[in-house]
């Protein structure tokens, strides 16, 4: 491994302007040079200079559109490192003299209760979907790094309302789709990413029931949204997730 390469990339994620664009990208959505120059509270023509240096080091992928150009994050995994980097952020050393109380993850009740994590919901309505796969055995963790789904996935997401494509996309056609675990760095418990994680995170946001917003992370849960999940995480589950905007 080479230690300088490693240098290079914590140096560049370091950078404060960078970071900002980086987090701004950490919900999955691609952003024009000037959207991202002002998440970054730079101007356009450093932002460009930025942009450039991440793309080269293989943290963000260019795609174009015609006469427009956007970024977006290469991967998962860069999404990972940075959601990693975030955990360490909020953890507060202790203090040579009296405890105090460490406060994990965002203040805002908002982020708390459901978020995006690059292309999966995260918070505790990520957490709650997850302990639900897990406890009815729609899938299981394989350790800290990977997972699988089972063959008692496709009725538990039938009973989510997705159609049969998307339930034999899950199975994964007798292979065992990418499926893994995730700290989430509110909760310090694990929220599924992977494929199985991606598809539930669409099928919310394509039926309505959960929104983007424009300006954050946070994802909104529509009214409709709150019965349909309600119905299929359980009414004790649900009031786990729902007591987040309460705190």
């Amino acid at each position: 491994m080479n230690t300088n390469q490693i240098a290079h990339i914590a140096g560049l994620v370091g950078e404060p302007a960078r970071t900002a664009m980086l987090m701004a990208l950490m919900d999955g959505r691609a952003l024009t040079a000037r959207e991202l120059a002002d998440a970054g509270h730079i101007t356009a023509q450093t932002a460009s200079r930025h942009l450039a240096l991440l793309v080269e080091a293989g943290l963000l992928r260019l795609e174009r559109q015609g006469r427009h150009r956007y970024h977006r994050l290469a991967s998962a995994d860069v999404a990972r490192v940075l959601e990693g980097l975030m955990q360490l952020a909020v953890q507060q050393p202790a203090p040579a003299t009296a405890p105090r109380r460490v406060v994990v993850g965002p203040r805002d009740a908002a982020l708390r209760t459901a978020r995006t994590c690059y292309d999966h919901i995260a918070g505790r309505l990520g957490v709650a979907i997850t302990e639900h796969l897990l406890d009815e055995g729609a899938m299981a963790f394989d350790g800290d790094a990977g997972g699988h789904v089972t063959a008692q996935a496709a009725a538990v997401l039938q009973r989510l309302g997705l159609d049969e494509g998307a339930r034999q996309g899950a199975a994964g056609s007798g292979k065992r789709p990418h499926c893994r675990p995730c700290l989430d760095w509110s909760e310090r418990r694990m929220h599924v990413a992977g494929k199985l994680g991606a598809m539930i995170c669409s099928h919310c946001l394509q039926e309505g029931w959960l929104l983007r917003r424009a300006d954050s992370r946070a994802l909104e849960i529509t009214p409709g949204g709150a019965v349909a999940l309600r119905n299929w995480l359980g009414h004790v589950r649900w009031g786990q997730v729902a007591s987040a905007s309460s705190h």
